[in-house]
């Protein structure tokens, strides 16, 4: 059965709780983040403070009653945040690129799509049902080095990378959207990322790094 993509508000998405909490537990319990109960607790509080950003939407795939992924964003608020990942991402792309590039921006947060769905189109039509409310092509999202499977699909999907780290299995990079108006000048900088620290995982910000 194919999947269906329903595009949700923050309160409508809240209504799919518990369906939420499996799909993450069983992508982000696995490898390469191996998150225990304790995370995906930490996920479900996150995520009723994120339904209330302003600018969020969502979207779930759905094969009959059950959700096979999901994806979240909202909009990069100004200035921009000191929170989470975000000096992270000011360290990599620069305090101006960031303020320049990002705020105002559709950020996408989380992207899941549970084993048995991936390599069916099911994370890239989520991801797509979100981006076409991006201002103007203004979308970004930040995943890891940890994943390069992730990297890739973004790479297929033509998303630039806009920072570089150390392949060490810890650096953050910054992806702009296939329209962002920036993204020409990303790829041409090779801008240097920076190291993403530990905080970056228990805060929860991982962004939307397992995707299929």
């Amino acid at each position: 059965m194919a999947a269906v993509v329903r595009v949700l508000s923050g309160a409508q998405l809240l209504a799919y709780v518990d369906d939420l909490r499996g799909v993450y537990a069983e992508v982000f319990g696995a490898a390469p983040w191996y998150e225990d109960e304790e995370r995906v607790a930490q996920f479900l509080v996150r995520l009723g403070d994120d339904a209330r950003r302003p600018g969020f939407t969502a979207a779930v795939a759905l094969e009959g009653a059950r959700i096979t992924g999901f994806t979240t964003g909202w909009t990069t608020p100004a200035p921009f945040p000191a929170d989470r990942c975000y000096p992270q991402v000011a360290a990599g792309l620069g305090a101006e690129r960031a303020k320049s590039w990002l705020c105002g921006a559709l950020e996408i947060d989380e992207l899941a799509v549970r084993p048995t769905a991936q390599g069916t189109g099911t994370g890239a039509a989520l991801l797509d049902a979100v981006a076409a409310g991006a201002p103007d092509g203004r979308l970004w999202l930040l995943t890891s080095v940890r994943s390069p499977q992730a990297m890739a699909f973004y790479g297929r999907r033509g998303w630039t990378q806009a920072t570089h780290p150390a392949p060490d299995g810890r650096g953050v990079v910054v992806f702009l959207g296939p329209r962002h108006p920036a993204r020409t000048l990303a790829a041409s900088r090779g801008v240097e990322g920076a190291t993403a620290r530990e905080a970056c995982r228990t805060s929860g910000a991982h962004g939307p790094m397992h995707m299929g």
